[in-house]
């Protein structure tokens, strides 16, 4: 065998045990999630509170009780999680969020909230459904919508010149 065939089926090697490696990997970490998407459930209450405010901030920023921040591993200290924080009842408290409900939460409604421990799984409105702002452009969008009007009044021009001349 010529030593380019040997070092193709050594990288292939490699390759088929990296991806072995990975899905088990990938399924031992979504029997974990599952269990703790069970236990979050199990201990979920409802909640009525009022939003006072919501930021993406560092746990250590975010004025959580130091034992929540000493139980977190340490990279995950440094990055940006949703904070919530919410008058529930007389107290005012701050609660972490879950990533998807934190866009449809609103500031300064009262709202129902799905809480287990620190933790906001779901929201509902508490008169009516929630009512979202829209999601503002970015600045690409913009400058593909004025790109795309411009380009209609020029065929609006275009039109309108034909019909002249005929």
């Amino acid at each position: 065998m010529s030593p380019l065939t040997i070092t193709l089926l050594v990288i292939c090697g490699v390759l088929l045990i990296g991806i072995i490696v990975l899905y088990v990997l990938g399924r031992k970490s979504q029997k974990k999630k599952e269990d703790q998407d069970a236990q979050i459930a199990a201990t979920a209450q409802t909640m009525s509170m009022l939003i006072i405010d919501k930021k993406k901030m560092r746990l250590k920023d975010a004025g959580l009780p130091a034992m929540v921040v000493e139980q977190t591993p340490k990279m995950l200290r440094r990055s940006k999680v949703p904070i919530v924080k919410a008058k529930v009842g007389p107290r005012i408290m701050t609660l972490i969020c879950d990533a998807q409900v934190f866009d449809i939460i609103p500031v300064k409604k009262e709202v129902k909230a799905i809480v287990s421990g620190l933790y906001i799984t779901g929201v509902r409105g508490l008169r009516g459904p929630i009512e979202t702002a829209p999601k503002k452009k970015g600045f690409k969008a913009r400058l593909m919508a004025r790109a795309n009007a411009a380009r209609q009044e020029l065929d609006k021009d275009k039109a309108e010149k034909k019909k002249k001349k005929a």
